[in-house]
């Protein structure tokens, strides 16, 4: 097989697994798969949450960067998603918390302006979105709701 196909990865690309998170209380979380993703890390935070609420926001996944059989609930694409944290990198230990790593806030909250490589982004790596207030209220009580 050459090298030449027409398959949407290469050498220059990577994916990313988003896991959105909608309520912290009742682990209302959705993931997707971003690919295609320049992996020489020159996206700023601001444009990776640009792609994602695009895609959110869209009613048909038409973008070959997504997985077509993904399929988000209404209340997904109206919710106010406004932060990016590393969620993990691969190969490496996961947070034992089911929701979101609460540790390390300093180094693995995206800013806007700073770009992937800055935070040392490669293929497989884990983001979480979520709205940031809703995230400091579940810090404070980790609590659970069990329906």
């Amino acid at each position: 097989m050459s090298s030449n196909d027409n398959s949407p990865m290469n050498e220059n690309s990577m994916i990313l697994s988003i896991r959105l998170i909608r309520s912290f209380e009742h682990r209302n979380i959705r993931h997707i798969t971003l690919r295609s993703i320049d992996s020489s890390g020159q996206m700023a935070g601001k444009e990776l949450k640009q792609q994602i609420l695009t895609i959110v926001c869209s009613s048909f996944f038409v973008s070959l960067s997504v997985l077509p059989n993904e399929k988000l609930p209404p209340p997904f694409k109206t919710f106010a998603f406004d932060t990016l944290k590393i969620e993990h990198y691969p190969h490496q230990a996961k947070s034992n918390d089911v929701v979101i790593r609460r540790d390390s806030d300093e180094q693995l909250i995206i800013e806007d302006a700073k770009r992937l490589c800055d935070y040392n982004i490669i293929d497989g790596t884990e983001i979480a979105f979520f709205k940031r207030s809703d995230y400091e209220l579940y810090k404070q009580n980790p609590d659970l709701v069990m329906d």
